[in-house]
């Protein structure tokens, strides 16, 4: 997109922590000031020169005024320096760092902190109360389910569409369970062989026995198998045609990720090196119902804008929301297994919203370096009907 490429000097995340687990008690812009603070240090740069926060955040409510400038005064960003959040569901975090590529290209812009964050544990429920209750009961709502999981269009559970997934590209729940379990088996070798720990920043928690740092993923189930996962029931449709459990979907967590963006001249003045440049992005739109599918098309225009082509592409990070969409993504598109989530999805690291879309690239980063590949891509389905994706390079 520029003979001056957008570089990503440095790139981290939070561990995934378990819905209620070990990070539930940080409110989301907490954790976005670990990763900021962690990715400027990595960066080697100083706050000050930060020229705006930009970070992908969907659960917010009660989460206070503007919580990207929460996590960005939190992490030591002078208050002369703006900062703003994003909202577009499981792409927020992703869709962060797009827009901070462009605010860098136009001028706008010379260094950007772009990620994403989210607590899903300290959702609240609601209710709405303004003009009162003459009569009668009054329910709460999860803010979970009614802003993060639930289909504005069609008022279904996300898991349904990954219903309509399946029966539309005949994918069983046998492949389903089959895949998850992959993920799985995938994630638990990469975490005992030590393959995450250069992306995570630790984080201390406070507990009744002192500080414990938590320093792994939480959510991967290690010695998976699948005659535990055939024994799951249908979570979502439950007239006996239904595929998808709990077993072979992401979960429900807590996190957050962080970039740090700039021009390649603007590192070389500074005397930095590089993780990656950023070679092209896209956003695209389906129909709601199968939103799962987003990268399919999201992947074909990335691709296309890159003037690559997808043998040519080393690895795919592409978010595993289901196993159905995932499959039925991959099978789409034609691509070798053997490059897509190579150290596991979201079916066994998890799912934090707002982090989901900047953790992938921050693990694609990583995976590049680690095995010595040149070309990556970065791709999310989407609630309401679409995908985003990211073609990264290592130079």
């Amino acid at each position: 997109m520029s003979v001056d490429s957008i570089v990503i000097v440095s790139a981290v995340r939070t561990p995934v922590g378990s819905f209620t687990g070990a990070l539930s008690s940080f409110p989301a812009h907490e954790l976005g000031s670990a990763v900021i603070k962690e990715a400027l240090k990595r960066a080697g740069i100083g706050a000050e020169v930060v020229s705006e926060v930009i970070l992908g955040h969907v659960l917010t409510a009660g989460e206070g005024q503007n919580s990207a400038r929460q996590a960005s005064v939190g992490a030591g960003i002078p208050y002369a320096i703006p900062a703003w959040s994003c909202q577009m569901l499981c792409g927020s975090g992703l869709k962060a760092v797009c827009l901070g590529a462009q605010s860098i290209l136009s001028g706008e812009s010379n260094i950007i902190v772009a990620g994403g964050m989210e607590c899903m544990s300290r959702a609240p429920h609601i209710l709405h109360m303004r003009s009162g209750l003459k009569m009668g009961d009054a329910c709460l709502q999860d803010s979970m389910l009614c802003d993060g999981l639930l289909d504005a269009f069609h008022n279904g559970h996300m898991g349904m569409t990954a219903e309509n997934v399946a029966k539309q590209w005949n994918v069983t729940r046998e492949q389903q369970d089959q895949f998850a379990l992959q993920s799985q088996n995938r994630t638990e070798a990469a975490q005992k062989k030590g393959y995450f720990d250069k992306e995570i920043v630790p984080i201390s928690v406070p507990s009744r026995n002192g500080v414990i740092e938590v320093k792994a993923d939480e959510y991967p189930r290690h010695g998976c198998n699948l005659a535990a996962l055939s024994k799951l029931k249908p979570a979502f449709l439950k007239d006996g045609t239904g595929t998808v459990t709990a077993g072979n979907a992401s979960g429900i967590n807590d996190g957050a990720a962080a970039v740090v963006l700039m021009k390649k001249s603007e590192a070389e003045r500074r005397g930095l090196v590089p993780l990656a440049k950023i070679v092209s992005w896209a956003s695209v739109g389906i129909d709601p119902s199968i939103m799962g599918t987003g990268p399919i098309s999201a992947i074909k225009a990335v691709i296309a804008k890159a003037s690559w082509t997808l043998e040519q592409v080393d690895l795919f990070e592409i978010n595993e929301a289901f196993a159905a969409q995932s499959i039925a993504v991959t099978r789409e598109l034609g691509l070798n297994l053997e490059k897509v989530n190579i150290q596991g999805g979201a079916i066994a690291l998890g799912h934090p919203l707002g982090m989901s879309g900047c953790r992938i690239l921050v693990t694609l980063v990583h995976a590049l370096e680690r095995t010595n590949g040149k070309r990556g891509v970065a791709a999310l389905c989407i609630g309401g009907g679409m995908g985003v994706a990211m073609c990264i390079e290592r130079l």
